[in-house]
């Protein structure tokens, strides 16, 4: 056998004993031991063997891309989506390395009496929609946030202008943050998203529709695409390839779109669900391998991201009461629910264990939302009766601050920016306040 053959073998026999530990140690970790132990012993792998969580689903998801790339060669994304031209400055898209790693919630199980501080922010009032701010998303690059409105408009705001914008020396005239406004539903905005790769925002709308906007192209005011739902579009969501995307509706069971066909999948392994199983909110984890919805009945359900079916179901998270947001840990392996029995808690994805609760924020009306600072090490969220954000350290539990919200009246959403020290809320006032860390 000639040199170069041997290395090859040798390199697909070491390529093979990745893979095969990578499968087992993904069937383990998400309790299929069963299955587990039958692939270990057909592929003689230590059932124990070692790999960090879910990279199996993360490689899988970066070669999906790889994929969806070769297909696209000769294609511009100008053709699939009907874009124009890029915005200027750095590729969107292109996602800055994370300030810290993200918190091991497993590792310490009490921390009390070590809680860290959470550093002031000021907060800008930014612009007004003519009715409610109802929602508010970040894109994946932390360049763009977007908010929506129960006016039935949609804003979206450059960072970088915020920011100047905020600057107490600046002299270049009057900064305008807000460099699109889109018109194009006839009822309220219920939620955002920003497509991983393109300039694409869609938005979910009480009028049953998820309308695509490309917000490279200056004049656009209406959607280039629509996607035509049965039910009021409470959530969406993309899938990290971009090439699916999921809507949460007054229907009970998560709605799978095909982003380039529109055809519309149903899982057909549905738990039983009641009269009031409307979905709030619903999130894909960040490798598309799972995503999580938030249900007026007062669940939180866990679905595998690839077969659609549900695999696990936390009946009752939040007692009788409905349970208004729900999102994965960057790690995927906890979820972070609020609920209008006014708690958030942390659960583990893996076993449905409550691992945290946050306690001392009341939210008994509003579409509440609680969300992780960038860095996972604080969890913020409102409290209605004193109109105040509350912030938690994420892995004491304890509270850290509380600060008047500066809205007239109880802020309805809170979005923080995915790679810094930012973030946005949005008022039953009509208004769109930015929060920054004060350096």
């Amino acid at each position: 056998m000639e040199n170069g053959s041997l290395e090859e073998t040798l390199q697909d026999g070491k390529l093979y004993r990745n893979l095969n530990s990578l499968i087992v140690a993904h069937l383990r970790d998400n309790n299929l031991n069963q299955a587990a132990s039958a692939v270990a012993s057909a592929t003689m792998t230590p059932l124990n063997v070692e790999a960090p969580p879910n990279k199996l689903l993360e490689l899988f998801a970066k070669g999906l891309a790889v994929e969806k790339d070769e297909m696209l060669k000769g294609v511009t994304s100008s053709a699939l989506y009907d874009l124009g031209t890029s915005l200027p400055a750095a590729a969107y898209g292109s996602i800055p390395a994370p300030r810290t790693a993200t918190v091991d919630f497993s590792a310490v199980q009490d921390a009390k009496g070590s809680s860290k501080s959470f550093p002031k922010h000021e907060t800008r009032h930014l612009s007004e929609h003519k009715n409610i701010a109802r929602c508010a998303r970040f894109s994946p690059d932390g360049r763009f946030v977007a908010t929506g409105s129960a006016d039935t408009s949609i804003k979206l705001f450059e960072v970088a202008k915020i920011k100047q914008m905020m600057l107490p020396d600046a002299r270049d005239g009057p900064v305008r943050p807000v460099i699109r406004t889109f018109y194009d539903h006839i009822q309220p905005i219920n939620d955002l998203d920003f497509h991983p790769q393109n300039t694409v925002l869609i938005s979910g709308a009480k009028d049953h529709t998820i309308k695509f906007f490309d917000f490279s192209k200056m004049t656009a005011k209406r959607a280039f695409r629509v996607i035509q739902d049965t039910h009021n579009v409470r959530s969406v969501s993309f899938h990290p390839s971009g090439d699916f995307l999921l809507a949460g509706t007054d229907h009970q069971i998560p709605h799978l779109y095909d982003v380039n066909t529109f055809q519309c999948f149903l899982s057909s392994n549905v738990p039983e669900i009641g009269v009031n199983g409307s979905i709030n909110q619903v999130r894909y984890s960040s490798t598309g391998g799972m995503y999580v919805t938030a249900s007026k009945d007062g669940a939180v359900r866990l679905w595998d991201g690839v077969t659609a079916n549900c695999v696990r179901s936390i009946v009752g998270a939040h007692g009788a009461a409905e349970v208004t947001g729900a999102n994965f840990t960057k790690d995927q392996r906890f979820v972070l629910s609020c609920g209008k029995d006014s708690t958030v808690k942390l659960w583990e994805v893996g076993t449905g264990r409550l691992v945290k609760q946050y306690l001392g924020a009341t939210h008994l009306q509003l579409r509440c939302q609680a969300v992780f600072n960038d860095t996972e090490e604080f969890v913020l969220s409102i409290d209605e009766p004193s109109n105040e954000i509350v912030i938690w350290d994420a892995l004491t539990a304890e509270k850290v601050a509380r600060w008047p919200s500066n809205h007239i009246g109880a802020p309805r959403w809170l979005e923080h920016s995915p790679i810094e020290a930012a973030f946005v809320s949005c008022g039953t006032d009509r208004s769109i306040r930015f929060w920054k860390e004060v350096l």
